[in-house]
């Protein structure tokens, strides 16, 4: 199936997914400077708490196997609209919850619905122009990433202030703001998938077996991602103790840091001009990896954790807009379908450097939890220096 022509995108539009982006992908994030708090309140020990983000990043893996591919199937519109009916629902349940089972469940529902900007994402690249598709695939990731690092800074004040219920309550209000403006602004998009929804998600494993740009793609991004879930998931239990022993609302103050770091990674579609894809991937991952070294080597005081958290920001989602940028010059029409594959990866890559890290700090600290940082980093790097040149922009047509 090859491309439709493509009918261009205004800024207007693009500018509204990427703040919708941030306020939906926040969900996902609100609870990493909480977790402190919520086992103080549930009188649970640290890792019991810490599952909960990883339980988020579950369902939000969830989410883009079984709710993104729809895409292509369905009106984009109303599938958006009755998603977020979904994510309202559980940010309730999240903020009115008793017993921790309920955060549990809770929080893999609103990681499995909150996937909204994985469906804009495709939109972007789908309407714009070659020359405009990184810088507009930017665009919508800068408003998705600020959303993830502000939510830690958001939560942890909002937290601090009113409690950790609060905050979940704040954010199902903003979810029903987002429904009024998401059915008043986005265009419609006719579906291009006529086929069931086995066939659907056939054609999604197909893609993943087929298309190595794709692999390549994933496996970096997971990697990169599970290092930074790593130190942010982490990050609380390190400065609740000497020599920082602050709370939720200076942890999450660093997501302001990371957030310099976002930004700049926003401008990095601009470097095609100058030099190939998988070079801009290759100084991103070597930026992510020397990250881990201010965090290990000056972890113990406020400046090495600022530098480490801007830089690891910046290396890790460089990477992740060019990954997107490379799999979707792939001619195809399937591109939701091509951002499941990668997603889904990228936050079962979250999930697993979320899990080890909280292990890593039950057994060895901030120590541990810096090994499985580099460790995540120097895979994503070591896959890219032996397949990047194998694999080649000219894949077939789909």
């Amino acid at each position: 199936m090859l491309n439709s022509t493509q009918s261009g995108i205004s800024k207007t539009v693009i500018w509204s997914m990427s703040i919708i982006s941030g306020l939906v992908v926040a969900n996902n994030y609100y609870n990493q400077p909480l977790l402190g708090l919520i086992a103080k309140d549930f009188s649970v020990s640290e890792s019991a708490a810490g599952k909960i983000s990883v339980l988020t990043q579950l369902g939000y893996a969830f989410g883009l196997l079984l709710i993104v591919p729809l895409g292509d199937k369905f009106l984009r519109k109303k599938l958006i609209l009755i998603d977020l009916v979904l994510v309202f629902a559980a940010l309730l349940w999240m903020t009115f919850a008793t017993e921790l089972w309920m955060l549990y469940a809770a929080s893999l529902l609103i990681g499995t619905t909150s996937v909204i900007p994985q469906l804009f994402v495709p939109i972007a690249a789908e309407l714009s122009s070659e020359k405009d598709k990184a810088a507009n695939i930017g665009l919508v990731v800068s408003g998705l990433l600020l959303g993830i690092l502000l939510s830690r800074f958001v939560g942890g004040i909002v937290g601090e202030l009113w409690g950790w219920r609060s905050m979940f309550g704040i954010a199902a209000g903003l979810m029903l703001l987002v429904w009024v403006f998401v059915y008043k602004m986005l265009p419609e998009l006719q579906p291009n998938f006529k086929g069931t929804y086995l066939e659907l998600m056939n054609s999604v494993l197909q893609l993943a077996k087929t298309q190595p740009v794709l692999q390549l793609a994933s496996f970096r991004g997971a990697m990169a991602f599970g290092s930074m879930c790593a130190l942010f998931t982490t990050l609380v239990f390190h400065m609740e103790r000497p020599p920082f022993e602050v709370g939720a609302s200076v942890v999450g103050s660093f997501g302001l840091a990371g957030a310099v770091g976002a930004l700049a990674a926003a401008k990095v579609g601009s470097l095609q001009n100058k030099m190939s894809i998988n070079r801009i991937i290759l100084y991103a991952l070597l930026i992510l990896i020397g990250s881990w070294g201010f965090t290990y080597f000056a972890g113990n005081t406020y400046w090495g954790l600022i530098i480490g958290v801007i830089l690891i920001d910046l290396g890790v989602q460089s990477s992740h807009i060019m990954n997107q940028t490379n799999y979707f010059l792939l001619k195809t029409n399937a591109v939701n379908r091509l951002n499941t594959v990668y997603m889904v990866s990228y936050f079962i890559g979250g999930s697993l450097g979320t899990f080890f890290a909280s292990l890593a700090w039950q057994y060895a600290q901030w120590e541990g939890v810096c090994l499985v940082g580099i460790t995540m980093g120097l895979l994503a790097l070591i896959a890219h220096i032996i397949f990047s040149r194998k694999v080649s922009l000219k894949s077939k047509i789909i």
